[in-house]
């Protein structure tokens, strides 16, 4: 879990509680922000890394700046809560966000090494079209796109309103 605090600091993200665990499943699933979580969960190990996810509740405004610092200023505008998580000894950020220069709504997806960050998977999706750039074979993730979950490659589907990041 300590990576995670490497994750928040070098974005320059911050926190608005301690970091936490939960299901996998649940944790991926869920669109809306997580809860704080209580301090004292701070120093928990997770018990079963294969099932649990250690992740940390961010501020909104934070991700904004980080946002406006690896891309064009202003492009991107979050418009769902971001995920900031470890799950089997890896850790990722995914970001949802409008892109207000191409006008469809965007999903980033970071996975963070000892060699920096590495964007993932990018996903543009409007209600006519989603338009794809997928790296997650090597990962336990996928991203689901009208019930069709996608791992690798490069390409497009049809339109969507919602896209998530999930198990595969």
């Amino acid at each position: 879990m300590k990576n995670i605090h490497k994750i928040l600091a070098g974005a320059g993200l911050t926190a608005l509680g301690a970091i936490g665990t939960k299901k996998a499943v649940d944790y991926l699933r869920n669109r809306d922000q997580e809860e704080v979580v209580d301090e004292s969960q701070e120093d928990q190990e997770i018990s079963e890394p294969q099932e649990e996810v250690a992740y940390a509740v961010v501020k909104a405004e934070s991700v904004q700046d980080f946002l406006d610092k690896s891309f064009e200023a202003n492009r991107y505008v979050p418009n769902r809560p971001p995920k900031v998580f470890e799950y089997k000894e890896k850790s990722y950020m995914v970001i949802w966000a409008r892109d207000n220069k191409q006008d469809k709504n965007q999903m980033l997806v970071f996975q963070y090494t000892d060699e920096g960050r590495d964007m993932i998977a990018s996903v543009g999706y409007t209600p006519s079209k989603t338009d794809y750039n997928l790296e997650l074979s090597d990962t336990p993730f996928a991203v689901e796109v009208n019930g069709q979950k996608l791992e690798s490659g490069k390409g497009e589907t049809q339109g969507t309103d919602n896209v998530d990041f999930v198990l595969s």
